[in-house]
């Protein structure tokens, strides 16, 4: 309890330009903890629909059929890639095109769909980055702000101590803590999320030339 107190004395009694630069890195906190949040809920249900369609898909329905009850909101990305090659593949047939034309414009249209759904997960991504890579940055602002302060208050003193210096860079060192604070879980949640990100576009990969040779097969027959 007397170490809650502590902190709060420090941050109440620090400068102006100090305390701004904790509200600063505290509000960085706050929507980088609100993006790790958003990010891993996307993250994860990307997984378990990606899983879930792949199940459904290989269950060896008509591909016509399965296109027809094939719902992106609630297979996800995979859905969508399916969904945007079957219907180019079907209009492409439609009208005419040779089969090379037809594989190339319903590859097309699946890349397509798989760049969409990989820049609707990065979404927010650039927001951790920034703070994980600039709160640092604005904590040390502060503290060497509030270290100046500090013995600047001590120029018309004629002996200084360290009792008289020490609450001062205690209160300045505080936009430090607060900075790493902010930063360590932004960095950590963008390495992690930027992992998922590239073994999602491996699947999606995967799935589209797989896709793409079960179209094959459908023109031959």
């Amino acid at each position: 309890m007397a170490g809650e107190l502590d902190f709060l004395e420090l941050v109440l009694h620090s400068g102006p330009v100090v305390k701004a630069v904790l509200l600063l890195l505290l509000l960085a906190s706050v929507f980088s903890w609100g993006a790790i949040i958003d990010r891993s809920r996307a993250f994860s249900k990307a997984r378990k629909t990606a899983k879930t369609f792949r199940k459904k898909f290989w269950e060896g329905e008509d591909l016509g059929s399965f296109f027809k009850r094939a719902k992106p909101k609630k297979y996800g990305g995979m859905c969508s890639i399916f969904t945007a090659g079957f219907k180019e593949f079907t209009t492409t047939r439609e009208h005419g095109g040779d089969h090379i034309t037809i594989i190339n414009n319903s590859r097309r249209a699946m890349r397509v769909a798989q760049n969409r759904e990989l820049t609707r997960l990065e979404n927010q991504l650039t927001l951790l980055a920034t703070v994980g890579s600039t709160s640092p940055y604005v904590g040390l602002f502060g503290t060497v702000w509030g270290i100046l302060n500090s013995f600047q208050a001590l120029g018309s003193v004629q002996q200084a101590t360290l009792n008289m210096v020490a609450p001062g860079i205690a209160e300045a060192l505080v936009a430090t803590a607060l900075g790493l604070f902010a930063a360590i879980p932004a960095v950590i949640a963008y390495n992690k999320y930027t992992a998922e990100i590239e073994r999602l576009e491996g699947e999606y990969d995967d799935f589209i030339e797989e896709f793409t040779n079960v179209l094959q097969r459908q023109l031959i027959r």
